[in-house]
């Protein structure tokens, strides 16, 4: 499908040369956790045969995985880092910079966990959404969800 299919077929190519830029960037040691996790992304772009659209299915995985490989190895320009204190308390804070990827990206740092968030439609203000994180800055606060069903945080930028 990919061979056959213009759009499909320049996806991969573009992810082949990230990865091989990412790959590049990874210490010896970080190498072949890239490459596992490689290995693990084309099993669930894999898992596309049982989607209605199987072509946008593996279009939206191909343009999220350039996009992560971009942001977690640095390979396109970023804005930040920025801090948030949340919820009053200036320890409580996230570090929180953005990519500029397709879709856009950020990677939020609380403590010693690190989550990868997309850009998402939202009415107002900025709303990125992680695994089990959401980032959502509107008029200079963030709501910040950390975990699942965790309760939101309201956070501040610090200067």
């Amino acid at each position: 499908m990919i061979c056959a299919n213009q759009r499909l077929s320049a996806l991969d190519r573009e992810l082949s040369g990230v990865y091989a830029a990412a790959l590049e960037k990874a210490e010896n040691q970080h190498s072949s956790v890239l490459r596992a996790e490689q290995r693990g992304w084309i099993k669930g772009r894999d898992d596309c045969w049982k989607a209605d659209d199987r072509s946008e299915c593996v279009a939206r995985e191909y343009q999220q995985r350039i996009a992560e490989l971009q942001a977690r190895y640095q390979l396109v320009p970023s804005k930040g880092p920025f801090r948030f204190a949340c919820d009053g308390n200036p320890a409580n804070e996230v570090i929180v910079t953005f990519f500029e990827t397709e879709p856009s990206t950020l990677i939020a740092e609380r403590g010693d966990r690190v989550s990868l968030m997309y850009l998402q439609p939202s009415a107002s203000g900025s709303k990125y959404q992680g695994r089990n994180e959401m980032f959502w800055e509107h008029q200079g606060q963030a709501t910040i969800v950390w975990g699942h069903d965790a309760p939101d945080m309201q956070c501040v930028r610090v200067r």
